[in-house]
């Protein structure tokens, strides 16, 4: 089955959903809000545009959802306020794949209006948010219609296990990676190669879908969780997909899953 159609984090917000678990994630967004912000200062100075398209790809849900878009809503604003002129319209696209918890964030919409009349007063343009379910590593919007778009903590997800380390059955073929999630000390140098080739073959669609979709002078902000070292299988860059890979091995010994879904 397309991983597009099943892949999405844990819904609600329970002890154990995305929404409580994600502070990584919002760290990862606060860091970013400087370059952001110069980032967007720097594309208003040139044009503001009547009508502004902003997105959000990989929006997930919970807090970080609205928070994000809350933060470049409040840029936009202070540059027209500083220029002596109305707010644009505002067009906020929130993109994930079709099985993320859309409606979480739809619930948290009206609370989200009413923060911005209240704090923005009349003067603020309209601002339309919607979903656009989908996967970003192909075309979502129409041609031209973005001027900002924001993707953080998304790009390092890949639209597909890397060809050859899949198992198959039918085909009587067996996984290069056999027993594991991701690349770790005892994976072969083809693994590190397949895993390596299948990012930059959706990094180049991701970058070729946008580049029809961003309007001329826009801008782009994209942030990826990164590491200290070159070497893919320090503790730092495994030890939690090595915890995953265990809690997935002892779900195998009790007959919860079996075995070759894990290969």
């Amino acid at each position: 089955m397309e991983v597009m159609r099943v892949l999405r984090m844990n819904k609600g917000d329970d002890e154990n959903s995305y929404a409580k678990n994600s502070k990584v994630q919002s760290k990862m967004i606060s860091l970013g809000k400087r370059i952001n912000e110069e980032a967007i200062m720097q594309m208003l100075c040139t044009n503001i545009p009547d009508i502004m398209g902003i997105a959000d790809l990989g929006c997930s849900s919970g807090p970080n959802s609205l928070s994000l878009i809350s933060e470049i809503i409040d840029m936009i604003y202070a540059k027209c306020r500083d220029l002596g002129r109305p707010t644009p319209e505002l067009k906020v696209f929130l993109n994930d794949l079709p099985c993320n918890d859309f409606n979480s964030i739809f619930g948290s919409l009206p609370a989200f209006y009413d923060e911005l009349r209240k704090e923005k007063g009349s003067e603020f343009g309209p601002c339309f948010v919607s979903a656009t379910p989908g996967s970003f590593y192909g075309r979502l919007f129409p041609s031209r219609s973005l001027h900002c778009v924001h993707s953080s903590s998304s790009l390092h997800w890949l639209s597909q296990v890397p060809p050859g380390l899949e198992s198959s059955a039918r085909r009587r073929t067996t996984t290069m990676n056999k027993g594991k999630i991701y690349i770790s000390k005892s994976s072969s140098h083809g693994v590190l190669e397949a895993y390596s080739l299948q990012f930059q073959t959706d990094f180049s669609s991701f970058l070729k879908s946008r580049s029809k979709e961003i309007a001329a002078g826009g801008c782009m902000l994209l942030s990826l969780m990164g590491r200290r070292s070159p070497d893919p299988t320090t503790d730092d860059s495994c030890y939690h997909w090595e915890l995953l890979a265990q809690a997935l091995m002892s779900m195998v010994s009790e007959h919860v899953n079996p075995t070759s879904c894990l290969s």
